[in-house]
């Protein structure tokens, strides 16, 4: 039906990310590498939305067991020396995998063992939320937050809270100050420029701090067009795909397969397939894909095959060519049509 989609062998991307995961249901980086929970999840969404349940399953029990008692987990495992930091977006971004896995499976059984974890990850999130809305980006190893946040982060924070309500709903569980929150980190997100990259030189070069706040759904299909437009010469290459930063001449598939995903909930299915297209010269014979090429020197660079990368372009596939019920969860504009919350 989709002659890229069929190029691209997305089954064999799944199996890919199936050879990184350990055992005890850990997704790894590459083979022998690190992992950490934000890119566990975006490894495990791909397992579920190309039908790999059981091993989805598998990677959010690995998650739930190491989760600490006070809600969080740490930046990273299976390395020497992680930072003593926690991430506050690696550790809510558990809500929005467990929401898509029970969107593509309907396993409420799932859904209600692990609202659990899911309610103490976000409320462990949502204790450094600040007055004017966004949330700190990290916490120290004594839970005092850093004295900044990050656009990116938040945006996936908000689509994070977002999910957790959905879950919550489902089940029937009170969330209000999850519903109260939400809309205090959106109009942050937002509006509220001057609350981020306060202590630090602006993120705006990142690619993500482009597209993410689309994907955190706060757009209307035509506000996400012109946002995307205004920046579009800047990141991406003919051909090639999306720069990770617009000052270097580095395209990466983990920002080409997000920003396929913010076209499509710009409605423009056109040019998110152009896009996409690009992505199959990035393949190898495993069905993994590398992370980025560095078209100035014409090298592929780090020389890796990360899960996450191959979990985002299977979630891009999902978005554009409606694989799943889960096809849209990233790409509807839920802050403008569901004020409820």
């Amino acid at each position: 039906m989709h002659s890229k989609y069929n190029e691209l062998n997305l089954d064999k991307t799944a199996h890919y990310i199936r050879s990184l995961q350990q055992p005890d249901g850990a997704i790894l980086w590459n083979q022998n590498d690190k992992l950490d929970p934000w890119d566990h999840v975006e490894a495990a969404m791909g397992l579920s939305v190309t039908g790999f349940y059981d091993e989805a399953e598998h990677a959010y029990t690995w998650l739930a067991a190491q989760q600490c008692d006070d809600g969080s987990w740490q930046s990273a495992y299976f390395c020497e020396s992680p930072s003593e930091l926690k991430e506050t977006n690696f550790i809510a971004y558990i809500a929005t995998g467990v929401w898509l896995h029970y969107q593509v499976t309907q396993n409420e059984s799932f859904l209600t063992a692990l609202y659990p974890v899911v309610q103490k990850a976000l409320n462990f999130v949502l204790r450094f939320q600040q007055p004017t809305g966004e949330i700190s980006w990290a916490v120290n190893r004594n839970n005092q937050p850093e004295p900044d946040a990050l656009l990116t982060a938040c945006a996936s924070i908000a689509r994070s809270i977002e999910c957790g309500i959905n879950i919550s709903q489902k089940l029937k569980k009170d969330c209000q100050p999850w519903k109260k929150a939400w809309k205090q980190l959106c109009d942050a997100v937002k509006h509220k420029p001057e609350r981020f990259d306060r202590t630090w030189e602006s993120k705006a070069r990142f690619a993500m701090d482009w597209y993410y706040p689309i994907l955190a759904g706060l757009y209307s299909a035509d506000d996400a067009k012109a946002r995307i437009d205004k920046r579009w010469q800047e990141f991406v290459e003919p051909k090639l795909g999306c720069r990770c930063v617009t000052d270097e001449p580095w395209v990466t598939m983990a920002e080409t397969s997000e920003l396929v995903m913010a076209l499509v909930a710009a409605n423009d299915n056109a040019r998110a397939e152009k896009l996409f297209q690009t992505l199959a010269q990035w393949q190898q014979d495993d069905g993994g894909f590398v992370t980025g090429y560095v078209f100035r020197d014409k090298a592929i660079w780090p020389e890796d095959k990360t899960s996450w990368t191959a979990g985002a372009v299977l979630l891009a596939a999902d978005a554009l060519y409606q694989l799943t019920p889960a096809h849209a969860l990233f790409t509807q504009p839920t802050y403008l049509n569901r004020q409820d919350k």
